[in-house]
């Protein structure tokens, strides 16, 4: 099926991992292996607690992180790690972390271009995006 067909059975999965969130928490762990909640959340920063959570509890239902607990530790310790399939996709978003690096200041020049107000021909600014072409 078509993934931008509303009834395709893969779509959900990609929105999943289309999520801002679960990029970030996906490449962390790939990089620093399991990890307890907080010390995730706070090596990513600019994420609500609650939203965390959110994002880690689909990706836990998607298959791709594994939650452990400790149950002998006093408060129980939970860890949170990569699966098989978290570990596959994590590696493969690595293609798009390079893209970004290499890419970054470009799309900063676009941004500031189309932002900045473009001159009507009556002289006023007016708000837009520069023509193409």
């Amino acid at each position: 099926m078509d993934i931008l067909d509303a009834a395709c059975s893969s779509r959900g999965v990609f929105v999943d991992l289309a999520d801002k969130r679960a990029l970030l928490m996906l490449l962390r762990l790939r990089e620093h292996g399991v990890q307890r909640f907080s010390e995730l959340q706070r090596s990513i920063g600019g994420i609500s607690r609650k939203m965390f959570s959110q994002t880690l509890r689909t990706l836990e239902r998607d298959g791709l992180v594994v939650r452990t607990v400790d149950p002998d530790a006093t408060p129980p310790l939970v860890h949170y790690g990569l699966t098989v399939l978290g570990r596959e996709i994590a590696e493969k978003t690595r293609v798009l972390c390079a893209w970004t690096h290499n890419r970054a200041a470009q799309v900063h020049a676009a941004r500031a271009a189309y932002d900045q107000p473009i001159a009507t021909s009556e002289g006023a600014p007016s708000e837009g995006a520069p023509s193409v072409g």
